[in-house]
């Protein structure tokens, strides 16, 4: 009835969306997800995700938000750090702070809240393992 990982692996893959919170459906509780996640409907309970989480024109989350990347065109209530780029669209409107390495806001999107840019930890990782290797 269910289909199992033939990967082998265990690891799921980010860049794929496993969950949707369809239109018309209102979730209440916590989410946690190695892939990525689309809202379309409501979401009330905090999300994290290892991979990408997108909340279309329809979607309403009220949660705090930790992801990889996260594209917003509906409308979200929380906190959210992204560990890379979060992208306000034009229908977009995100109520509370922010962390993220690339903050994007196109014309029409609201932000009401505070950020902080987070810096990068790749270019950090890689100057140590430079440094080790030339020792």
């Amino acid at each position: 009835m269910f289909k199992s990982n033939k990967s082998g692996s265990g690891k799921i893959n980010p860049d794929t969306t496993d969950t949707l919170i369809g239109e018309g459906t209102i979730f209440e509780g916590k989410i946690k997800s190695e892939a990525s996640i689309r809202i379309e409907g409501t979401i009330i309970g905090d999300i994290m995700s290892s991979g990408d989480v997108i909340i279309g024109e329809n979607g309403v989350a009220n949660s705090n938000m930790i992801a990889r990347d996260l594209v917003l065109a509906g409308q979200l209530n929380g906190d959210v750090e992204a560990r890379g780029k979060l992208t306000i669209c034009a229908t977009g409107v995100l109520n509370g702070n922010i962390t993220a390495q690339s903050l994007i806001i196109e014309s029409g999107g609201i932000f009401n809240g505070s950020s902080k840019m987070a810096a990068s930890p790749a270019p950090a990782a890689q100057s140590q393992k430079e440094l080790k290797a030339t020792s």
